[in-house]
């Protein structure tokens, strides 16, 4: 029987209501995957949403915390999803998905990436569903995303063009890069942050685990 969904935000869980397995499991793979990373790609690459993601998912699940969870959500769980479904269906509908495809990217690292990439929505869904949406992770996202877009643009080289910080895909020379910055922030909130924050809010409204009294 659920609580009241009022009562729920009294409680948000911890990090014993979450399965050993998929804590040790998610973690090993994020242990993996940035290790990897770092030989192949370089430390600038952990500034990708999606490997944000993944670092900040291990602690959520540790600890049980709903709000890096559901900040985590706002930030990444549609782009995942369309990367899952473009890589699934091999439709290339989006330029996610579409490195996978390239032969010249070794093996191992399109392998590792697609583990990761289909392991990320599994654990938000899975946590959103077990603790609720904590409504506080859209202005903490958006503090994120203003903070990681210049920095991003700092260190890293436009051929990795992390975050599309450089440009629509491909590097972009119509505009003052800091007013691109801004603009591409903007797009994020109203594309992405926004319509994810109003569905989770709507349809992961309870927290389904309750108190352990002991």
């Amino acid at each position: 029987m659920h609580l009241d969904w009022k009562s729920d935000y009294a409680y948000a869980g911890s990090g014993k209501d979450i399965p050993l397995w998929i804590k040790i499991g998610f973690t090993l793979i994020a242990v993996v995957v940035l290790g990897f990373w770092w030989d192949y790609m370089g430390p600038a690459n952990y500034l990708w949403f999606s490997d944000i993601a993944l670092i900040l998912l291990v602690p959520a699940l540790w600890l049980g915390n709903r709000l890096l969870a559901s900040t985590m959500a706002v930030a990444v769980l549609i782009p995942e999803l369309v990367w899952v479904l473009d890589f699934v269906t091999l439709s290339h509908f989006s330029v996610l998905a579409n490195y996978m495809f390239d032969s010249d990217m070794a093996l191992h690292i399109r392998t590792l990436s697609a583990i990761f990439h289909i392991a990320i929505p599994l654990v938000l869904f899975y946590m959103l569903y077990q603790f609720g949406y904590d409504r506080r992770g859209f202005p903490l996202q958006c503090l994120i995303a203003f903070i990681v877009l210049p920095v991003t643009y700092l260190v890293s080289e436009p051929s990795a063009n992390i975050n599309w910080v450089y440009g629509p895909g491909e590097p972009q020379e119509f505009m003052n890069p800091w007013l691109y910055l801004l603009l591409l922030w903007f797009a994020m909130i109203l594309i992405i942050y926004l319509p994810t924050h109003l569905l989770l809010k709507r349809y992961f409204r309870k927290c389904r685990v309750t108190p352990k009294h002991t």
